[in-house]
């Protein structure tokens, strides 16, 4: 059951429009929230390793238009998902977010587990983030730059990046020092979500820049956070990307200086 205090909190989530279509009743105390874009057989291989762990925590799509016949639904019934959501208004990957997590946080869940939906992450880590929520941590951030993590493939201008660019730039902001601050396979509380000094759900959140406030704002209010190592991998030869061309870049990148500088903060 929702707290008043939750209640009123919801009340003025400023949200995309869009469409649920549920497969079968909520059945685990977290959930995978997947953000994804026409990835063809790569949402669909992934989804078909990640069935493994339906039990384990709940698995809902958040798709951003797709018109590759990717999320046909007879497959997403048989690899045993939860709830297929279609944004239907404008915006990236931080208003996909907004939405998968009202649905989530909506739902009861506990805790949500991020996982890109381009089949480049190890999904056999999602075990080990379940872990964590359930140790009590806020924020979990999944690294492929620890001891345990395996980076495969990174390209040198993106492992450049965010080795000596975006991360450095986060951890001092946020008072902790990550490794591998653009990896959007990540995991945080009810708890994080819901706090009055964080308020993910406003529209000025729309490109890229949630995933950099919410890695950052964890640890400078306090909350408990950790990296942990993961797997990420890349296929060999042109990469493929939502993020590509200068524009693109230096709009990312202006959105971590914003972070940085706490240009997000209520």
């Amino acid at each position: 059951m929702k707290t008043l205090q939750e209640v009123v909190k919801m009340q003025d989530w400023q949200l995309p429009k869009f469409e649920i279509t549920e497969f079968r009743k909520k059945g685990s105390k977290y959930c995978v929230c997947i953000p994804v874009k026409n990835e063809g057989q790569n949402i669909q291989k992934q989804l078909r390793k990640m069935k493994k762990y339906s039990l384990l925590a709940d698995i809902i799509v958040a798709d951003w238009g797709s018109k590759d016949s990717s999320l046909n639904t007879n497959f997403l019934k048989k690899q045993n998902l939860r709830a297929l959501l279609m944004k239907k208004s404008g915006g990236k990957q931080s208003t996909q977010l907004r939405m998968a997590f009202a649905y989530a946080l909506k739902q009861g869940y506990a805790g949500i587990i991020q996982i890109d939906g381009n089949n480049k992450d190890g999904v056999g880590a999602i075990p080990i983030f379940v872990k964590a929520l359930d140790n009590g941590y806020d924020y979990v951030q999944g690294s492929r730059f620890i001891r345990g993590g395996k980076s495969k493939n990174t390209p040198l201008k993106r492992w450049f990046g965010i080795r000596f660019v975006t991360s450095p730039i986060l951890s001092f902001a946020s008072g902790y020092w990550y490794t591998d601050v653009t990896n959007g396979f990540r995991a945080y509380s009810r708890k994080y979500l819901l706090h009055p000094k964080v308020r993910p759900f406003r529209n000025e959140f729309v490109n890229y820049s949630l995933n950099f406030y919410l890695c950052v704002r964890a640890n400078q209010l306090g909350l408990k956070t950790k990296e942990i190592p993961v797997t990420r991998t890349y296929p060999k030869g042109s990469v493929p990307t939502k993020i590509s061309g200068v524009g693109a870049e230096l709009t990312l990148f202006f959105e971590v200086v914003k972070t940085a500088f706490g240009l997000y903060h209520i």
